[in-house]
């Protein structure tokens, strides 16, 4: 690996090969001559003069890709697709006048990207449904173990451990949802010319409109597609992009809020993402346990939110039936963006799959401010034994605020259940009872139960072949 020119980082450091694979050079130009193999197959099957011996020598000819051949001619040409016509067909000489018969360059970029892109999000979907099948099963173990609510950043109502993971894991499966929704409507660009009105293959058929449309299909069968897009320009509309796009920023959006909130929790002490039995949290500070691969979910995650952005853009500027403008970045953002979605995934499973958590911990901080929240079931049950609700209410909200002054200008814990004991007009009433943590909870725990049956496990009978696959390597 040269060490003296830049690399991106998103293949060195975070993504994993299957997907750098995906979108590699060798994947992309391969996936061309496919396509002219395809195109000329199909050419021959509707009656144009291509013979056996040249598909024969086309198919031999796929993958052994001289791309040192290709950077000279296009370093002549100033044009990738004709550098790579003649370099194919350099190494098939008999072949050489049928291949890209009647295509634009189009044909070969814009089909090959809509298979990337397929390909991308059948590995994405693959990541998602392992992240949701962990997030469940450690939402289960956790179902009823109460923990501090946070509305504002500030205490609110308890919940339980495994609730606020049910959360996580709803928003990967609406992410979910998109990407299946995606892949069901992906279509290939077919075979449309150079501004999509087919007129060369028209042509090269003398007018027989209905070969043109059996060659579309053909072509697109070859490929793998039930269907192609029902009109294009000289490209498939952009609007695929942005939605794609828009479909990998949504993982990233929800990946972040995880991020942000697992960060959180471990500066509490409640929570511990998992680390190596070596690993260094700080170079100077030899006691910290930096929640980094966190930091590093939400850092690929905004990087992927950012990206989306471009994909709206070049949608936006795109001139009557193309513009070159959108080559450039779109060589940049599509890959980057299943890059940087693939890492972020890999990250939450390892996240999801080795979350430590610490009852005790929790425990405290719950009890801190457990007794205000007991004090309406306190209220009701003065209200019930005789007492006056405005006045009980009162002394409730003196005590309360003589005890978080307490608490917060000398460092003291909470003394509102002693204020409270002392108080004549809660004697008689069971307080030690009122700071039984599970009874404030709810239906948290079951609204866990029926999450994981009724969201969760469907999802795992339709993905089981994807659970069994162990995770990717995280790189760093």
């Amino acid at each position: 690996m040269p060490h003296d020119v830049y690399e991106t980082p998103l293949n060195t450091r975070y993504a994993s090969a299957e997907m750098s694979g995906i979108w590699s050079a060798q994947t992309k130009h391969s996936t061309w001559r496919r396509l002219w193999v395809a195109l000329a197959e199909a050419e021959a099957e509707l009656g144009l003069d291509i013979s056996p011996q040249q598909l024969d020598e086309m198919r031999a000819h796929i993958d052994d890709i001289d791309f040192d051949v290709a950077a000279r001619y296009e370093k002549e040409f100033r044009h990738d697709v004709m550098a790579h016509v003649h370099t194919y067909g350099d190494k098939c000489p008999s072949a050489k006048g049928v291949i890209h018969l009647g295509a634009t360059s189009c044909y070969v970029t814009d089909n090959s990207e809509l298979i990337q892109i397929r390909e991308g999000l059948k590995l994405v979907q693959r990541r998602l449904v392992q992240v949701i099948d962990a997030l469940g099963r450690f939402a289960s173990t956790h179902r009823d173990l109460p923990c501090l609510g946070f509305t504002h950043l500030q205490p609110a109502q308890p919940t339980t451990v495994g609730k606020r993971a049910t959360l996580w894991c709803h928003d990967l499966v609406l992410d979910l949802e998109e990407v299946e929704h995606r892949l069901a409507t992906l279509k290939f660009r077919g075979v449309k010319g150079t501004t999509g009105t087919q007129a060369s293959f028209l042509a090269l058929f003398e007018g027989n409109h209905d070969k043109v449309v059996q060659l579309d299909k053909l072509v697109a069968s070859k490929m793998g597609f039930d269907a192609s897009y029902p009109v294009t320009g000289q490209t498939y509309s952009r609007k695929v992009d942005a939605q794609v796009l828009s479909c990998l920023s949504g993982i990233g959006q929800s990946a972040h809020k995880v991020g942000s909130d697992l960060r959180i929790l471990q500066s509490l002490n409640e929570v511990e993402e998992p680390s190596e039995s070596k690993q260094i949290g700080s170079s100077a500070m030899a006691y910290k346990r930096n929640p980094m691969r966190a930091e590093r979910m939400c850092a690929l995650g905004r990087f992927a939110m950012s990206l989306a952005q471009n994909g709206d853009q070049t949608m936006a500027t795109q001139w009557m039936e193309r513009t070159l403008d959108d080559s450039a970045n779109r060589r940049l953002s599509l890959p980057q963006s299943f890059l940087a979605i693939d890492a972020v995934l890999i990250i939450y499973r390892n996240l999801a799959e080795g979350l430590k958590v610490f009852p005790k911990s929790i425990a405290r901080r719950l009890n801190e401010v457990l007794p205000f929240m007991a004090t309406e079931e306190i209220l009701m049950t003065g209200v019930k034994q005789g007492g006056d609700r405005q006045e009980l209410h009162e002394r409730i909200r003196v005590h309360s605020l003589a005890s978080a002054k307490v608490m917060k200008e000398e460092g003291l814990v909470s003394d509102l259940m002693t204020r409270l004991a002392d108080d004549p007009a809660f004697a008689g009433i069971d307080l030690s009872s009122a700071l039984d943590a599970s009874r404030f909870i709810g239906r948290a725990p079951e609204q866990v139960d029926s999450f994981v049956a009724d969201v969760v496990e469907p999802i795992r009978e339709r993905y089981q072949s994807s659970l069994g696959e162990s995770n990717a390597e995280l790189k760093v």
